[in-house]
């Protein structure tokens, strides 16, 4: 009456194995998401929308950064992520120079000596080629006016 049948034997043997399997795959799975490039974008389009000079940080997980002026690609160890930016072109800043101390809170007058040489800065780095940079732990933006010459900056 309590003898266990023969079927029963390989059905357990088999769901154990089954269970095997499914433990090796979830364990091969990324234990985090990916970096989020999407919140980042959307950081960066708050501060680019508005009429006003405005300032902005994003906290980031990723170990590189590419800030194109449309689009900004994160990339760790979790894999890669990209987005677009809505309220561009931006201008990406390098972490030295010019622009990345009117990034960081000094005023363009300070850095430039005209609005013109400031245009032109910021349009040369928006026309310079992207590139892989490691990145911090925040992404700064920052929406500056000086004259007629509005630009949102990202670094």
């Amino acid at each position: 009456m309590f003898e266990v049948p023969l079927d029963g034997l390989y059905a357990w043997v088999g769901v154990a194995a089954l269970s095997v399997a499914v433990l090796g795959v979830a364990s091969a799975l990324p234990s985090a998401p990916a970096p989020d490039a999407a919140g980042a974008a959307a950081t960066v389009d708050s501060v680019a929308g508005g009429d006003y000079p405005a300032t902005g940080e994003h906290g980031i997980a990723a170990e590189r950064v590419r800030i194109a002026p449309e689009r900004i690609v994160l990339d760790g160890e979790r894999g890669t992520a990209s987005a677009g930016f809505r309220r561009g072109p931006v201008t990406p800043v390098r972490d030295d120079g010019r622009l990345a101390r009117v990034l960081h809170g000094a005023p363009p007058s300070d850095a430039f000596d005209s609005s013109e040489a400031f245009a032109a800065a910021t349009r040369n780095a928006r026309e310079a080629e992207p590139e892989w940079r490691t990145a911090s732990d925040r992404l700064r933006i920052r929406r500056v006016h000086w004259g007629d010459v509005r630009v949102t900056l990202v670094g």
